[in-house]
């Protein structure tokens, strides 16, 4: 009994400045272990009870931004539900755009990201756990996208990696493991500021990226 007490304490969020950041930061987390499943609705009677916090408008907030990441929609008299799981076709869309862009941004990012900003890329690498994964990864990501001097580029990239590593809960560690060898073929390429290198390794980690995804989406 005093241990799941204290587990449900663990739960609760203190009241800082910025409580609806981190609520958003819990429930990301929620979604993307699939602690909350795609497509299932969002109780916020539920959320607050477990996280301690009022429902507005700290919650009604946090599930804005939410919102605006394509995690959570607002469906009309039955409040908000996690979106569904991609299928096939927007998986491919998906990696479409990130061949179309990723590649040319790693290019750009060998040419003029800053070296304080390369170090922090390189630094991020160091054996992340499974769980860890997923925000290293978009991080890593949107460091790159924004080291090439788009913003706008970095920003989508950020919403579209949370759904791939929706996938990723699921997957065995040895995909990790994976990713990041082809991470450190980028980051040799970036801090040796060649172009086409960073970009070609760039190219050949997300068509691996999707080869290990996309046998696990049904048509």
């Amino acid at each position: 009994m005093a241990s799941a007490l204290n587990e449900a304490s663990d739960r609760l969020i203190a009241r800082p400045s910025g409580l609806a950041e981190e609520v958003y930061r819990r429930v990301r987390a929620d979604i993307m272990s699939l602690k909350i499943p795609p497509d299932t609705r969002v109780s916020v009677d539920s959320l607050a009870r477990e996280l301690g916090v009022s429902q507005t408008p700290i919650l009604r907030e946090a599930l804005s931004m939410l919102e605006a990441n394509g995690l959570v929609s607002k469906r009309h008299f039955a409040g908000y539900a996690t979106s569904p799981r991609m299928d096939r076709a927007q998986l491919d869309e998906l990696f479409e755009f990130r061949l179309l862009i990723e590649p040319h941004a790693a290019r750009k990012a060998a040419e003029a990201m800053a070296e304080p900003d390369l170090a922090l890329l390189a630094s991020g690498e160091a054996a992340p756990s499974h769980d860890a994964f997923a925000d290293m990864d978009t991080e890593f990501h949107r460091l790159i996208a924004q080291g090439a001097g788009n913003h706008l580029i970095a920003d989508s990239l950020a919403r579209l990696h949370i759904h791939v590593h929706i996938f990723r809960s699921c997957f065995r560690s040895e995909i990790t493991e994976e990713a990041v060898r082809e991470h450190t073929a980028i980051i040799a390429a970036l801090q040796a500021r060649n172009g086409a290198h960073a970009e070609a390794a760039m190219r050949r980690h997300i068509e691996r990226s999707y080869g290990r995804l996309r046998d696990f989406i049904k048509d």
